[in-house]
């Protein structure tokens, strides 16, 4: 939904030592090619410590927000990587550099991008980092389909976050009316027009896939998100069977996950131990953080304890 977008606090446009003050030289970093069972190819990067192989213990995914490429997370891998973590980020089908048919073709949905995207996803950090335990750090999206994973077994934690369900109703004015406007004029306007979602025309990231912002549609218009397609769209899922502990980070200028949004997503996750953190950006320093803004470079340098959060969950579990 419409949000103000921040993408040039995030890509690495410049060395990230001198952004954030990190040493660069600790880190490599390369790009990977996963398949996936749909026989698509994703594009993704690791992020290694310039250590021994065996002596990553800790591996983490960075599972994306809705037609958010990977290097909007790039200074934030870096940055967990520097703390002895292997992380991996990835764009998902149809989003970017994994795009590999004209859009208006590409039949991906956020079904399939929980259930193959973020399997093999999660199957190619297990290749990269084999003597680790594996982790999963979801923004909007990437925490709300985590259920639909058939390996979720492997993950021992979760740090979520602005995950929540999305849901309209529970929006305030006037953001419910443009969030309104969004999903029931644009979406479908611009799907029988141009066979995809033209997101990027109003600042939402990358083009969706038409079937990715139908579901994003029909879901944001009901209690619980994805749980209004259990039974209907999906018949196998398992966000009954996930009890890794989690950790869900919200902040109160929010407007997509506020506080009732995100209350009504945990409980889809019915036997998930949670942890909600719900913050206040002005106890930061910070003027905003928003549904985006907590990956920037900027938050970082103003408010380091807030990327430390997610460091101490992950050492902790």
């Amino acid at each position: 939904m419409p949000d103000n977008h921040p993408l040039e606090d995030h890509l690495p446009e410049q060395p990230l030592g001198s952004t954030i003050g990190l040493n660069a030289s600790a880190i490599e970093s390369y790009s990977l090619t996963i398949m996936t069972e749909r026989n698509k190819a994703l594009a993704a990067t690791v992020y290694r410590p310039n250590t021994d192989v065996n002596s990553v213990k800790k591996a983490i995914m960075i599972a994306p927000a809705t037609g958010i490429k990977q290097q909007f997370y790039h200074n934030f891998a870096k940055f967990l990587a520097e703390q002895g973590f292997g992380v991996i980020t990835f764009d998902n089908e149809g989003i970017s550099d994994s795009l590999s048919t004209t859009l208006a073709k590409c039949d991906a949905s956020l079904i399939s991008w929980g259930r193959h995207d973020m399997s093999a996803v999660l199957d190619a950090l297990h290749y990269e980092f084999t003597d680790a335990s594996y982790h999963l750090l979801g923004h909007s999206a990437g925490g709300q389909l985590i259920g639909l994973m058939p390996n979720y077994a492997a993950i021992s934690s979760v740090f979520n976050v602005a995950c929540s369900s999305g849901r309209i109703k529970n929006m305030a004015m006037p953001y419910r009316l443009k969030a309104s406007g969004f999903m029931q004029l644009f979406i479908p306007l611009s799907n029988l027009t141009l066979g995809y979602t033209a997101a990027d025309k109003i600042g939402m990231g990358e083009p969706l896939p038409s079937g990715v912002a139908r579901q994003w549609r029909e879901w944001c218009n009901g209690a619980g998100y994805i749980k209004t397609a259990f039974g209907k769209s999906i018949h196998t899922h398992f966000y009954d069977h996930l009890t890794m502990p989690s950790l869900w980070l919200g902040f109160s200028d929010d407007d997509i996950a506020n506080s009732d949004n995100i209350d009504d997503m945990t409980r889809v996750y019915s036997q998930m131990p949670v942890q909600k953190h719900f913050l206040h950006p002005q106890d930061f320093g910070l003027d905003s953080i928003g549904h985006m803004r907590y990956f920037s470079r900027k938050t970082y340098q103003q408010a380091p304890e807030l990327w430390q959060m997610a460091v101490d969950w992950f050492n902790d579990h």
